[in-house]
């Protein structure tokens, strides 16, 4: 499937379009990076699909796969290198850009789903934010994080059950 690039100015070399460039925002931040650091975000994987093409690699079959996986990646090693010194306030705050009204259940829910999120082994998030968030098939999740398809399912159904269970603690749902 090929995807019409954004209107740029004559000479932009930008390898990621306007719609790539907002999914690997949105995986950064649910990956839990911090809103000020998400330009940072944007700009390594710039410079990862530049540096690719430099080497002379073919080019990856779909880019905002791609993309949406080394930004999964990076936010695993923001995580292993930050501590998570930033928390879940952030990432909510990055979320509510949407400007949907929002009562109060969907404000607890949304908490609760960050909390979960924060709360599960790196693989498995990186799987449920790459599959439920970027909206990646599980076929290209596999590919991209080359591991079988059989263990990106099994990371899921465990992270969904996980998930489910502390919704269920919590009492939200």
């Amino acid at each position: 499937m090929l995807r019409r690039r954004a209107r740029r100015e004559p000479g932009d070399d930008d390898p990621l379009d306007t719609a790539q460039e907002r999914r690997v925002r949105a995986v950064l931040a649910l990956g839990g990076v911090p809103q000020a650091d998400l330009p940072d975000g944007v700009q390594q994987v710039r410079l990862r699909l530049l540096e690719r093409a430099a080497k002379g690699y073919e080019a990856p079959r779909d880019v905002s796969a791609w993309a949406a996986v080394v930004a999964s990646n990076l936010a695993m090693d923001w995580h292993r290198a930050k501590r998570r010194q930033e928390r879940i306030g952030e990432r909510l705050a990055s979320l509510r850009q949407l400007e949907h009204p929002s009562g109060e259940d969907t404000s607890v829910l949304s908490l609760a789903v960050a909390q979960g999120l924060d709360e599960l082994p790196d693989a498995q998030r990186q799987v449920l934010v790459l599959r439920f968030y970027a909206d990646l098939p599980v076929r290209s999740i596999a590919e991209e994080l080359g591991v079988p398809e059989g263990t990106v399912k099994s990371r899921l159904h465990t992270a969904v059950r996980a998930l489910r269970v502390r919704l269920h603690e919590d009492e939200v749902v």
